[in-house]
């Protein structure tokens, strides 16, 4: 016999739309089984209704021969012949009636009751099991769409608990009728060969005994055919009740598995995390706006296929695009009260979609696999390879930056602006500068600050008529008199990666070894949200605005900075070192680390240009130099070209004190 379709019961728990819809051809096939069942039925009992007929008239007829005699013809003479065929004739028609009888009798027993049987046993099983499956499957839903609404507060871990008990029963309640159901749909596929066939064998058998009994007319051929159709039937039996003891231990075994199973969010202390994967699926809760201020979640299944996150709704024959996820950046966010939410950003910097996970877990796990997807590692050769290598060297998260030796030989001009201000005979050849130690830029064990300031908008003063200030720097003025009165203007879009005190100034490692140190922590410590803010590079100060209030975040004294350098191979990272005095009389040190949108070597060029502008106010030959040398706008303020030419030679120009694609 050919194989059998047959649902996997393994996958009955996971619920996946590529299940689903392998149901659905499962269910559409019983629907047209049914249907076909029931007009087979119809022409059965035609037939057999047609054999009491038949009976009904033989026995009819019988009596009507043998009720010629007592008709009393009156001109009935001479019918003695006739009187006496008719009765021998309903002798023959009463032995007819016998056989028509026991064919009756062997038609509803052989043929019609197997099919009835079936469709009221089979059929009306597996209709049954469908809409008990369907009821569970709603209540799922409904648990999952009550737990999904939790709030984080602890107080009510009672009701937390009551709905995580909702959810475990209502999912193990699915997955037993979802069993049950895959279990009938598997059996009908053979139960309905054997309910075909066995009503026909039935049928034939019935006229075979018919006919041989009144004569021969069956040959032994039809006996060896309808033998071997009976030995067929019998080899199906044996195979259901082969795959039912299956199906039986197999659901034995799956439902004897443990509550965690049926829990969402088990383990919530310590959950077992991978964080190597490359692709991923499971059902999320989508956040979509239904109006001007209000949104709803919809629970959909999502997977990710090459660089694409895909939705596929239940039902669907294949899913959707959603989102693209090359280059793109995820976080974890806190979204409507809502636990474990995530929104993945686009390379842009625009907000994409926002999702939440059923437990920290799947949360940890979307975060990770979204993260290593976006970048690129799915392309290469070997993905889980590259993926287990970039986590399990996370300490070495960045590359470290080739020697300060190095940079020296490739013509890059050292950022030591201190050194660059006071130019004296004793400077140390580049040849014998030598390349320290991390423990001699940062102390072991300093902490990283990963927030530069709060959200303005949570120090905004009560009092709006005063001038409102707070111990972030943060001010409310929307114009900056000095930005105005500045000869440079320069703004950019970077992302706050961290900050961490420093032992020295004195090199521009000390920067490298700062972006090392906060990157990786980032990525041990699943670190992805970053502060976005504007960074207005003028001649006198660097500030740091919120894009949305037009907020002063921070301010920095362009003397106060003493290094600035942008990451050699992830052109995107940029740093400086800010030398601040202390209220007991020295000094501290500091490196910030940012991620512009732009390149890092525009960000150096304009701190690098404000200083030079700075130098040079006060000597006016020196100034209209300059001012010859770089463009100018109408109203006098220089202008930073977005692609800054090269010399002859192919080097980037170099400018005392910064690096530069200039």
């Amino acid at each position: 016999m050919p194989a059998v379709d047959k649902l996997l019961l393994e996958e009955a728990l996971q619920d996946s739309p590529q299940t689903r819809s392998l149901l659905s051809v499962f269910e559409e096939d019983a629907g047209t089984l049914t249907d076909y069942t029931n007009q087979l039925l119809q022409a059965m009992q035609r037939v057999y209704g047609a054999q009491n007929e038949m009976c009904l008239a033989t026995q009819q007829l019988s009596k009507q021969l043998l009720a010629y005699e007592k008709q009393n013809f009156a001109l009935g003479k001479g019918d003695e012949e006739v009187i006496s065929t008719l009765h021998y004739f309903s002798k023959v028609v009463d032995e007819l009636n016998v056989l028509h009888t026991e064919l009756a009798k062997q038609l509803a027993d052989t043929m019609v009751l197997p099919i009835v049987q079936f469709r009221e046993k089979d059929l009306t099983e597996v209709s049954t099991l469908k809409d008990l499956f369907g009821l569970a499957s709603t209540e799922h839903d409904l648990s999952m769409a009550k737990y999904s609404r939790l709030p984080k507060k602890k107080e009510n871990e009672k009701v937390k608990t009551e709905v995580v008990k909702e959810v475990a029963a209502a999912r193990r309640k699915q997955h037993l009728s979802s069993l049950q159901y895959y279990c009938a749909l598997n059996a009908l596929q053979y139960r309905k060969r054997m309910a075909m066939m066995e009503p026909m064998v039935g049928f034939a058998h019935g006229q075979i005994n018919f006919f041989k009994k009144g004569a021969a007319m069956f040959s032994q051929s039809m006996d060896n055919f309808l033998s071997s159709v009976s030995d067929m039937v019998q080899s199906i039996q044996v195979e259901l009740e082969a795959e039912a003891e299956k199906m039986r231990v197999s659901q034995q075994e799956l439902l004897s598995v443990d509550e965690s199973v049926y829990t969402p969010d088990f383990d919530v202390a310590a959950p077992q995390i991978n964080r190597n994967l490359i692709q991923k699926a499971g059902y999320l809760n989508l956040r979509s706006k239904t109006g001007l201020v209000t949104t709803s979640w919809e629970r959909l299944y999502f997977f990710t296929q090459g660089g694409n996150l895909m939705c596929q709704p239940r039902g669907a024959v294949a899913g959707g695009l959603i989102q693209d996820l090359d280059n793109c950046s995820v976080m974890a966010v806190d979204c409507e009260d809502r636990r474990y939410c995530f929104q993945i950003t686009t390379p842009n910097g625009k907000s994409g979609i926002i999702l939440q996970a059923e437990s920290r877990k799947e949360n940890e796990e979307w975060i990770c696999a979204i993260n290593n997807i976006s970048r690129q590692i799915y392309l290469t050769d070997n993905p889980e390879a590259v993926a287990i290598k970039l986590n399990e060297t996370a300490l070495q998260a960045v590359t470290p930056i080739t020697s300060f030796r190095k940079k020296q030989e490739s013509s890059c001009p050292s950022q030591n602006l201190e050194n660059s201000e006071v130019k004296n005979d004793n400077t140390v050849p580049k040849a014998t500068v030598s390349v320290p130690e991390a423990e001699e830029l940062i102390a072991p064990g300093t902490p990283i600050q990963f927030d530069i300031v709060l959200p303005a908008t949570e120090f905004l003063d009560q009092n709006r008529g005063s001038r409102r200030m707070n111990p972030f720097g943060e001010t409310e003025d929307d114009a900056f008199p000095e930005a105005e009165d500045s000869l440079l203007q320069q703004m950019f879009i970077v992302q706050f990666l961290g900050s961490m005190a420093v032992k020295t100034d004195d090199t521009t490692e000390v920067i490298y070894e700062a972006m090392r140190q906060v990157l990786a922590a980032r990525a041990i410590h699943n670190i992805f949200r970053m502060t976005e803010s504007h960074l207005m590079v003028t001649s006198q100060m660097l500030r740091l605005i919120d894009p949305q209030t037009q907020v002063s975040r921070a301010n920095f004294e362009l003397t106060s900075v003493t290094q600035f350098a942008a990451h050699q191979e992830n052109k995107r990272l940029v740093g400086f070192v800010v030398r601040l005095p202390e209220s007991t009389g020295g000094e501290s040190l500091s490196t910030y680390v940012f991620e512009s949108n732009s390149e890092g070597e525009k960000i150096c060029y304009a701190i690098n240009l404000g200083k030079e502008i700075n130098e040079v106010q006060k000597d006016p030959e020196a100034l209209a130099q300059l001012m010859l040398s770089v463009p100018l706008t109408n109203d006098g303020k220089y202008v930073l070209l977005n692609d800054q030419p090269e010399d002859n030679d192919g080097s980037p120009r170099e400018n005392t004190g910064a690096e530069s694609e200039a």
